[in-house]
């Protein structure tokens, strides 16, 4: 093989591990939230506070988002449908906005969501970093415990089926 066909099967390989890595999708051991995590709170679209507090103690899903993700637009109507179908049996969905108000705002009013959405801004990237997201990427989503451990990461777009999945395994 030359040096040209070595260099760009180098290159396809490094692309594939790079997108491998970005759909990663792990199960931790059991980990706690970063310290101050639960004390953490953000305002909502509508007005008023989230506080992590309040959500403490049930099975819940943390998604992060914005809306100039694509994947995080599509992925919102599976959020939604999880939230309303397991919401029965303790189940909490959370969106964080790693977005600026007015647009995040506009999104909930076209689509809106039967979970609550916290504005993170781009603080929000960071947090989840904090809780996993090495890459950075959005969407990323986190599953806590009703202890309040991490219990499971995904990065990437998730599916109903994938969400129903994870919750029936920790339940």
């Amino acid at each position: 093989m030359n040096r040209r066909h070595a260099a760009l099967a180098s290159g396809v390989a490094l692309a594939t591990a790079g997108v491998g890595w970005f759909v990663w999708d792990w199960r931790s051991a059991e980990s706690a939230a970063p310290p101050g995590f639960w004390e953490r709170s953000f305002d909502r679209p509508e007005g008023g506070r989230l506080a992590m507090a309040s959500l403490r103690g049930r099975p819940l899903v943390l998604n992060f988002w914005a809306t100039w993700c694509a994947p995080c637009v599509r992925e919102m109507p599976a959020l939604d449908r999880f939230q309303r179908e397991f919401s029965g049996i303790g189940w909490q969905v959370v969106g964080i906005a790693a977005d600026n108000e007015a647009p995040v705002r506009e999104f909930l009013r076209r689509t809106p969501v039967a979970f609550p959405v916290g504005l993170a801004g781009f603080d929000g990237i960071e947090l989840a970093r904090d809780l996993g997201n090495l890459a950075g990427g959005l969407p990323f989503t986190v599953i806590f415990d009703r202890h309040g451990m991490v219990a499971r990461r995904h990065a990437g777009e998730s599916r109903y089926e994938e969400l129903a999945a994870w919750a029936k395994g920790i339940s």
